[in-house]
């Protein structure tokens, strides 16, 4: 069953076609993996699915709910949450300050930065941001100012507040850029500990050792639109696959 159907969606800039008549279905419980060159259209695809931009056509249903025309906070609260490129994180904050605001946002209905001083009084998301925290190995950093951390573990901290608001959706940006291989091979063990959890998530990512160790289904964009879909070995044999995303390289 589909959690996520796409059909049809169109995005211009001016000129330039960005998206042409992207189609996919995400699977509930599955990873499924975005994969092409820079400028393929897959980041402008996310920002899409959790409403910052909006396309010119198509549809975006999530759950059986169209996601067009909503709020991102209100896509939020419907269970999508995402990690971004570039870790979006509250540098001056602690870590647990950093987890606690997402998880009165997502019981309140309001992202507000003054959430934090509340928490004294409300147990139960102490509790749950340190247990996430320690899922992510970041427990013993949780009075640590989020903008000392290593880059590797500010991508644990932003994936903590997304974990932390229970999404039934996590779309992962590039989820591993710029992290060394043993960050990198940390990071595809914290994920599959996630996948044990049934939640479904989209990710973008260069690394194929990620990309092939994780996902169940690969679909590949090049010039805004999706030319190949379909299962990891299934994709690393198709020659339209290795032309357009390794210039005729094998994966």
């Amino acid at each position: 069953m589909a959690i996520l159907d796409v059909q049809g969606v169109c995005k211009d800039f001016g000129g330039l076609r960005a998206l042409n008549q992207v189609n996919l279905q995400v699977r509930e419980g599955s990873v499924h993996a975005i994969i092409g060159p820079n400028g393929a259209g897959k980041s402008t695809l996310l920002n899409c699915f959790v409403g910052r931009l909006k396309p010119d056509t198509g549809s975006v249903t999530f759950n059986g709910k169209s996601l067009l025309g909503i709020n991102p906070h209100e896509i939020n609260q419907a269970g999508v949450a995402r990690v971004f490129q570039t870790p979006e994180i509250f540098a001056d904050l602690s870590l647990i300050e950093n987890v606690k605001i997402p998880a009165f946002a997502k019981r309140d209905g309001a992202f507000r930065l003054d959430l934090w001083s509340r928490t004294d009084s409300h147990a139960e998301v102490r509790d749950h941001a340190e247990a996430v925290l320690e899922d992510v190995g970041l427990a013993d950093k949780r009075h640590m100012h989020a903008g000392s951390l290593s880059r590797g573990d500010k991508r644990r901290l932003e994936l903590a507040m997304c974990l932390v608001q229970d999404p039934k959706l996590l779309l992962l940006d590039e989820p591993t850029a710029g992290m060394s291989r043993a960050d990198t091979n940390a990071t595809i063990d914290l994920l599959q500990r996630i996948g044990e959890r049934g939640i479904t998530k989209i990710v973008i990512e260069h690394d194929m050792t990620v990309v092939f160790t994780l996902a169940h289904t690969i679909s590949v964009m090049a010039q805004g639109a999706v030319i190949a879909e379909g299962e990891p070995e299934a994709i690393k044999g198709n020659p339209r696959v290795q032309e357009a995303y390794l210039g005729g390289a094998h994966l």
